[in-house]
């Protein structure tokens, strides 16, 4: 049976996340030849051997300042898994890229130069994916070649991620000492540390569930667009949670009318069901009147107007109390404001804060109470993921983000 997976890789700028990407596609043949050859001719032209981190990051901005930008996806099979890839910045300036990458994946890679050891990034990434709820991890100790493959370094920087780790729900599925560049333990297992007996990345990540496909929950349809073909309107959408079949009742919230779906359709061709994940047109019995921003859902659900959050705040100006802001969840937008802030924190330290400020600075962390404009479809993170994680938008750009963790009756 096929499954996929979403795992975004984070750690400090440096320590090799794009590396590992280039080495996991080479090694699992899901490069195309006239990409190895654009690698290598670009290699070449700034006088550099073949860098697998180029694979990814292919941008010339990139490639020159050896740092990675943006959030780029991209997709790799092994075995009965297709595999989404996210790689995240790890420069701090770039930190929001990271959160919206994060925030899309069902697992995570934590890499960490085993030469250098844990850094302040490291830290922060840590903190971010425990505020996001991914729970599903595997840490990776990378350059194990630059430290002579010592098993010694690997337990020392192992051992220091663990202390630190305490703090937080995550509890890694393995520690694999790796070399991203050389191919160790990343798809084989290397023969130059026999002192390892555990599994390489693929096949620990093949271990790993997909959240976003939990077909069993309650049907979350955010609409993302509406198309008038043949004179049946489509609603056209990824299923984020649930089982969507003909015949069944529905809810086009947040107005709340009932419907019945009448068909499912994908590039012309009807389906007889579609599960979470999946990207599909709807037709409806009546003509309802659905927009993007609504979502269709079974059982009716309790569209809320104030949740309680934790939530990230990377923007350059402080967040504000009363302040008027932009909730993207989905596909719904509506203004909110932070309506209580209880708790702020110190992203890199975990260091608690004081809040009589009322407000959250850069790269700070808050238990927040959030008033929307409008009631809205949402659910707590734990419940459903997907209509459980948000980011926070001012003049257009993303400066926060975070988790549901409570909805007021």
């Amino acid at each position: 049976m096929e499954r996929y997976l979403s795992f975004v890789i984070v750690g400090h700028v440096d320590h090799g996340k794009s590396t590992l990407i280039g080495r996991l596609l080479y090694d699992t043949n899901s490069l195309p030849e006239e990409k190895i050859e654009e690698v290598r001719k670009t290699c070449e032209m700034l006088g550099k051997p073949f860098e697998f981190a180029f694979v990814m990051d292919h941008l010339d901005e990139e490639r020159e300042k050896n740092i990675t930008i943006d959030t780029s996806q991209i997709f790799f099979k092994k075995g009965n898994v297709d595999y989404v890839i996210i790689d995240a910045p790890g420069h701090k300036e770039f930190i929001k890229n990271m959160l919206t990458g994060a925030s899309q994946a069902d697992a995570a890679i934590v890499i960490v130069d085993a030469n250098l050891g844990m850094e302040e990034q490291t830290k922060r990434h840590i903190y971010l994916l425990n505020m996001l709820g991914i729970e599903q991890v595997i840490v990776v100790l990378n350059k194990m070649d630059k430290v002579g493959y010592k098993q010694e370094r690997f337990e020392e920087v192992k051992k220091e991620l663990e202390k630190f780790l305490e703090n937080f729900k995550i509890k890694p599925s393995h520690f694999i000492p790796i070399s991203a560049m050389k191919g160790d333990n990343v798809v084989k297992k290397s023969e130059n540390m026999e002192w390892y007996n555990g599994p390489a990345v693929v096949d620990a990540l093949s271990t790993f569930k997909n959240l976003s496909g939990l077909e069993n929950n309650e049907l979350r349809f955010p609409i993302q667009d509406v198309y008038d073909i043949n004179g049946e309107k489509i609603y056209v959408g990824r299923i984020e949670s649930g089982t969507i079949k003909p015949d069944m009742e529905a809810y086009l919230m947040p107005k709340g009318d009932k419907t019945l779906i009448k068909k499912i359709k994908v590039f012309g061709t009807e389906l007889s069901s579609a599960q979470a994940g999946k990207s599909i047109g709807l037709v409806l019995e009546n003509n309802l009147e659905g927009i993007r921003g609504n979502v269709i859902c079974n059982p009716k659900p309790n569209p809320r107007n104030r949740i309680k959050a934790n939530i990230f705040w990377m923007g350059t100006d402080a967040a504000k109390k009363g302040e008027k802001l932009l909730y993207k969840s989905t596909t719904q937008e509506f203004d909110c404001y932070i309506d209580k802030i209880e708790r702020r924190y110190n992203s890199s330290t975990l260091e608690m804060l004081e809040i009589e400020s009322g407000t959250l600075e850069g790269l700070e962390a808050g238990e927040v109470w959030i008033n929307l404009e409008k009631p809205i479809i949402v659910d707590n993170f734990n419940k459903i993921p997907t209509t459980g994680r948000f980011v926070l938008i001012r003049e257009g750009l993303v400066q926060g983000g975070g988790i549901v963790t409570h909805l007021e009756e």
